[in-house]
């Protein structure tokens, strides 16, 4: 054979084989988020709802301590797709479009989203659950990147035959909309379970494909109107009969004995609003602890399925190059209020609506003050999970740098060698906000301090370093908090450092100016004055 002839053989078979070889040193990335989980709702981080699955994943990975979302849905999934704050990406708020481009209700032309970018670089790109990123603005999964998904336009939906609020919500596979009864998700199913076996199955097709992947699992759970499989939600009755008084003293005990929590930083005390435990007739209690018994099923089911989503990664010999993020889009939710809602022949099953209101919210988001909405830590702080065995060795510590949603999209260009646009299709692009975490995963290399910033329905936070400016809607004074000595914000050190305070003010500011945080919409009453008379026909 011609000596030429075998080089050409060999430098084929080299092209061939490279691909393959550089797929399998960048890491599988997947990134679950639920929906409306507190801060200390499962066992790593002080809960008493068991959850051995993302329990292990953290024993064998990195916990993080001070890891932030923004304290809202739509938001904060604006954030973690595209690596910018949200308002840069067109989502401010929530899904309407108000007139103005941090608030356009829908993820804008100046972005990418993760599934864009590492898509270029060669990853298989899968997403399940719920999107609540402009869907009925056009903006769609298949859209912006994502090769397969299964994807509600936004979310609410658990069970195949829910009714109520949600019970028209549609359910779509790869751009088509699909009967939630169709035979291929074999019917009845539960949400937790149809997310997580439908995304294995886009996991087989990557592997068939010999591609790294990703993967944004985004599970409705534990979002209202709670439900779950009656059979679940039994093993919980009764556990919650100690009220929130006792049961947020015990978090708070365990996350002290975890290191989660300094022994220094006084609990946020029970808001006056909120009955003490005891005061309740035995029918209230009762009440009560079915609610939470349903809230705390829907963990339940989302560490099963944590469970079975490893188990099918084990299988496929993917766990080992595969980073898990696990991490939850805001704070515990106070909406419905102080009674919350229990509603239903059988609350808890697909035709009830359920909503475990603030008491509860205050016991999920333990020890800190606030709920979903807000951007005092109760609102913004949320675990974040790391599980990765090739890179993340076990460590027994927290991970304690602040760390943002912004730093997913770089962590991903990052470990998946990926290139961040300057322009893409025909727009120029935001720069991305965030940096890596690799270096705070593989304990090598530096992570820089930087600020970090929040807006939500005027409420507002700037932290730098270990110093937290925050305000309680457009018109309340600003707060200042020493977080190193007082995380749980109970000591207002406004007062007497009047020149910081309005340093930092200065700086929020300037960012909200330049984020698209300002200006803000008009309110409705204005914007509806100043349309033209035809403009409502």
């Amino acid at each position: 054979m011609p000596r030429q002839f075998c080089s050409q053989i060999l430098v084929g078979l080299v092209l061939a084989i490279c691909p393959a070889l550089h797929a399998a040193q960048r890491p599988n990335i997947i990134v679950i988020m639920v929906d409306d989980m507190g801060f200390s709702d499962i066992g790593c981080y002080g809960g008493e709802i068991p959850t051995p699955h993302l329990d292990s994943l953290a024993t064998g990975g990195a916990r993080f301590s001070q890891f932030y979302n923004t304290g809202r849905c739509c938001p904060t999934r604006a954030s973690l797709l595209t690596g910018l704050y949200s308002h840069q990406a067109g989502i401010g708020w929530m899904t309407t479009d108000q007139g103005v481009p941090g608030y356009a209700g829908r993820l804008n032309d100046q972005c990418v989203t993760i599934p864009e970018v590492l898509g270029g670089a060669g990853y298989f790109t899968a997403m399940t659950g719920k999107w609540h990123v402009g869907f009925n603005h056009g903006v769609t999964p298949w859209g912006r990147g994502f090769d397969r998904c299964l994807s509600l336009p936004a979310g609410g939906l658990h069970f195949s035959n829910q009714t109520g609020s949600k019970g028209g919500t549609k359910l779509f596979l790869n751009g088509e909309e699909v009967s939630r009864d169709d035979p291929q998700f074999n019917p009845p199913w539960y949400g937790s379970d149809l997310w997580t076996e439908q995304g294995i199955k886009f996991v087989d097709e990557a592997i068939a494909e010999n591609k790294p992947f990703f993967w944004y699992l985004a599970h409705v759970a534990p979002h209202f109107p709670c439900m779950a499989p009656e059979a679940t939600i039994a093993k919980y009755r009764g556990t919650y009969m100690k009220g929130w008084d006792v049961l947020r003293e015990e978090r708070y005990a365990r996350q002290v004995n975890a290191g989660l929590i300094d022994k220094n930083w006084d609990m946020e005390p029970r808001p006056d609003e909120i009955p003490a435990w005891d005061s309740l007739s035995p029918e209230e209690q009762k009440r009560y602890d079915d609610m939470m018994a349903i809230y705390a099923a829907m963990i339940d089911e989302v560490d099963k399925n944590v469970g079975k989503l490893v188990d099918a990664l084990t299988k496929r010999g993917q766990l080992d190059n595969t980073l898990i993020l696990f991490l939850a889009d805001n704070g515990g939710n106070a909406e419905a209020g102080v009674k919350g809602k229990y509603n239903g022949d059988n609350p808890g099953d697909p035709h009830s609506d359920v909503f475990i209101g603030r008491c509860w919210a205050h016991l999920n988001n333990t020890p800190f003050r606030k709920y979903k909405h807000y951007n005092h830590e109760g609102g913004t702080a949320s675990p974040l999970i790391a599980h990765w065995p090739a890179a993340i060795k076990s460590r027994t510590g927290w991970v304690e740098t602040p760390v943002h949603l912004i730093d997913v999209m770089a962590t991903c260009v990052d470990l998946g060698e990926a290139s961040y646009p300057a322009e893409f299709k025909g727009h120029i692009i935001t720069p991305a906000q965030g940096q890596s975490l690799k270096p705070l995963l593989t304990a090598s290399g530096t992570f820089s301090d930087r600020p970090l910033f929040w807006e939500h329905e005027g409420n507002a936070g700037i932290r730098v370093g270990d110093r937290k400016l925050v305000r309680l809607g457009m018109k309340g004074e600003w707060e200042l908090f020493d977080l190193k000595a007082d995380r749980t914000e109970q000591e207002n050190l406004a007062a007497e450092n009047v020149d910081e305070v309005q340093s930092l003010s200065r700086q929020w500011r300037q960012w909200a100016k330049s984020a698209n945080v300002l200006p803000k919409p008009e309110p409705k009453a204005k914007r509806k004055r100043r349309q033209p008379k035809d403009a409502a026909k």
